[in-house]
């Protein structure tokens, strides 16, 4: 009997877009991608930073360009997604925070929140899978939720309810893509440290509050959500589709 083969984690010969790519999560995610040999397209309504993000790919030899995009826009978004060429790998990574007790949460933070989170978020996941769909391409759909998505945390209501909401339409877009070949899931990180969060860490009780509930003891880093994002691409995980994959240290483990 043949020994059995490791699928490739390689993405040579694929299209990739992710949003919110200009720094943090996103840029990690346009960066992993490329190493692995996937033409990259990065989209955020700010040129200059994925230009710049676009720029250090091409120097590294990877394959990259930027288009600016305000995903929120759904008419401009569907539009991208019409006019481009089918992707084989959306990485959905465009979102935002408002941090309030319960009691003290705005309806204009609600509605940015849930707006970019929710919203913007299912749609592009929409306009990717109806190209795939379209050229049948049996593509992977990765949703940057959280491990927010799983649990509650003080002051974070409103950051919660948009996560939970992504695991559960990522859930539903699995098994209505299933006949498609498209496969659907989450990467759920933890508390990790990017130009969104560098506020909160700069209080030390934040920052203690933080490493205590992560049991190995250290906050996450971009690197270490690099290689999930590969591996939820590639064909290594064609076996997941409506999963939830944790990269939190351990946090909802307990």
């Amino acid at each position: 009997m043949a020994a059995p083969q490791t699928p490739s984690f390689r993405l040579d010969g694929r299209r990739a877009v992710v949003t919110g790519a200009g720094r943090g999560i996103g840029l990690a995610c346009a960066h992993a991608l490329a190493q692995a040999g996937a033409e990259v397209t990065l989209l955020a309504r700010t040129l200059p930073e994925i230009e710049a993000v676009a720029d250090a790919i091409r120097a590294e030899g990877g394959s990259a360009e930027a288009v600016a995009l305000d995903v929120s826009d759904l008419a401009a978004l569907r539009g991208f997604f019409e006019t481009a060429a089918p992707f084989h790998i959306l990485v959905n990574n465009a979102g935002t925070a408002r941090h309030s007790a319960f009691l003290d949460t705005e309806p204009e933070d609600f509605d940015l929140v849930m707006g970019l989170n929710v919203r913007a978020a299912y749609f592009a996941a929409q306009a990717a899978a109806r190209r795939m769909a379209e050229a049948g391409i049996a593509g992977s759909i990765i949703n940057i939720s959280s491990q927010m998505g799983h649990v509650g945390g003080p002051e974070r209501a409103l950051y919660c309810a948009s996560k939970h909401a992504m695991e559960g339409f990522t859930k539903a877009m699995a098994i209505d893509l299933a006949g498609t070949g498209i496969r659907a899931n989450t990467l759920c990180p933890t508390f990790i440290e990017t130009p969104m969060t560098a506020p909160f860490f700069e209080k030390p009780a934040f920052r203690e509050f933080v490493k205590a509930s992560i049991p190995r003891g250290t906050v996450g880093t971009l690197e270490e959500l690099m290689g999930a994002v590969v591996f939820l691409a590639s064909d290594a995980s064609t076996l997941f589709t409506g999963s939830a994959l944790m990269a939190d240290g351990g946090w909802t483990a307990r």
